[in-house]
């Protein structure tokens, strides 16, 4: 498959559903359909969850980080044919492990391994790092309701 490079939001949002407040990404770097994903999300002060998530010490609250991986990570299989404009759901976030505070002004580079899809099902991981320090992790299992649907047994 071709590697698709430098989508911007508006690129992005056509491969995906989610939509502000819930949009989390700035670019996605690369592609390699069915195989990686590299993109980014720069935090700003000037983000919704900054002003009651500490005003003294405002940091990034732990699923918006856990919501910027998958966001990341579900382009590795939206990108494969016919999946574009699917809706995902993250069926289990596990292994999530908090490395570092991640707080307004930092860029969050993450790079997200697809290990799996098969049947509309999708597992992988997504590791976000701020200046090349391991930020955040997580292994996602992410489905396409519309394909594992049509796998279901009929009653």
């Amino acid at each position: 498959m071709e590697i698709l490079r430098n989508l911007n939001p508006i690129e992005i949002q056509k491969y995906q559903a989610n939509r502000y407040p819930w949009f989390f990404l700035d670019i996605i770097e690369e592609i390699k359909p069915g195989e990686y994903a590299k993109g980014y999300k720069n935090f700003t002060y000037n983000e919704w969850f900054f002003p009651p998530h500490f005003e003294d010490n405002p940091i990034v609250p732990g699923f918006i980080l856990t919501e910027s991986l998958v966001q990341v990570f579900i382009m590795t299989f939206l990108t494969l044919n016919g999946n574009k404009g699917a809706i995902a759901t993250d069926l289990s976030s596990s292994s999530s492990s908090f490395h570092i505070e991640v707080k307004p002004g930092d860029r969050l580079d993450i790079e997200s391994k697809l290990f799996s899809y098969k049947r509309g099902i999708a597992k992988g991981e997504s590791i976000g790092y701020i200046k090349d320090k391991v930020a955040v992790k997580a292994n996602f299992i992410v489905c396409i309701p519309s394909i594992l649907n049509k796998f279901k047994p009929r009653v």
